[in-house]
C-alpha cells in the first residue's frame, strides 16, 4: 500500500513514522508512507495558502488552488481521496477494515478556518476521528494511518489484531501476564487451567460484560448467535459463569 499525506506540517510526522509498527511495516516494505507539503505549490510570491473568506466571517481559509495542484500531481487511478474533516463520516474500526483493502490512500489535512469547499469535489470520501475540532487534520491522518497499516499483510501477526476492539464488534476482553498474583491481585483462574475451550468461553462473556457495561449501542445492531445470546442473558442478570 502507498499512503499520500498532504499537510503543512510534515515536521509532525517524523515521530510518527519512525516508531514501532509504523517504522517496521515501512522498512518491511509493507507499505510506503510520503508527506507532501501544499505549500511548495502555492503560485504567488509568498507561497500564502490562505486567504480571508468571501463574505466576511472570522479565521482564515485554505485556498484550493495548492491543494488542488498538490492532489493532482500524485493521483492515479488506484487512489482514494480523503479529507480530513470535523464534519465528515466517523472513523470506525469497518473503516480502517474497508480502508486497508485501498492500494492507494491520499490524506488531505486542513487547517485555519475551513477548506475552500471546491475542494470537496476533488476528493473521495470525508473522514473524521471525533465530534470535537483539532488545530489541524494531521493527529487525524496519523490515527487513519495507523489503524489502516497495523491491519496490511506482514505488518503485524494476523491473531494479533483478530482479538482487538471493534474487530469483532465488541469491546476486548480483560488480558493479564505475569505474576500471577501481584500485591494481592489474582489472574483469573481460568486462564491458568490450559482449558482452551473454557478460556474462549470466559473471554466471549467478558467481552459481552465489557461491551454491555460500557458501550451497550455497540450491541443494539449486533446480531447474536445462541452462544453469544446465553451469555448475555446472564450478565443482564449478574449471573456469572
Amino acid at each position: 500500500m502507498k499512503i499520500d499525506i498532504l499537510s503543512l506540517f510534515p515536521e509532525m510526522f517524523e515521530g510518527f513514522l519512525k516508531t514501532s509498527i509504523i517504522s517496521r511495516a515501512i522498512q518491511n516494505g509493507v507499505v510506503t508512507v510520503e508527506i507532501h507539503d501544499f505549500r511548495e505549490y502555492a503560485v504567488n510570491k509568498h507561497k500564502k495558502v490562505d486567504d480571508y473568506p468571501y463574505g466576511g466571517g472570522q479565521g482564515m481559509v485554505l485556498q484550493c488552488q495548492p491543494v488542488i495542484d498538490c492532489l493532482k500531481a500524485i493521483w492515479t487511478e488506484d487512489s482514494l481521496t480523503i479529507l480530513m474533516c470535523p464534519t465528515g463520516q466517523q472513523f470506525k474500526q469497518t473503516t480502517a477494515t474497508e480502508l486497508s483493502n485501498c492500494s492507494h490512500l491520499i490524506l488531505i489535512c486542513g487547517h485555519y478556518e475551513g477548506y475552500d469547499e471546491r475542494i470537496r469535489d476533488y476528493c473521495d470520501m470525508e473522514i473524521s476521528i471525533g465530534d470535537y475540532v483539532l488545530t489541524g487534520g494531521e493527529l487525524g491522518s496519523m490515527v487513519i494511518s495507523d489503524a489502516v497499516i497495523r491491519l496490511l499483510d506482514g505488518a503485524i501477526a494476523e491473531e494479533s489484531h483478530q482479538d482487538d476492539s471493534f474487530s469483532n464488534g465488541l469491546l476486548e476482553f480483560p488480558q493479564y501476564t505475569r505474576p500471577p498474583v501481584y500485591d494481592g491481585k489474582s489472574v483469573p483462574e481460568v486462564l491458568l487451567s490450559g482449558h482452551h475451550e473454557n478460556i474462549r468461553r470466559w473471554r466471549l462473556y467478558q467481552s459481552l460484560k465489557k461491551t454491555w457495561e460500557r458501550r451497550p449501542d455497540l450491541l443494539e445492531n449486533r446480531i447474536l448467535n445462541k452462544e453469544e445470546a446465553v451469555l448475555l442473558e446472564k450478565i443482564k442478570n449478574n449471573v456469572d459463569l
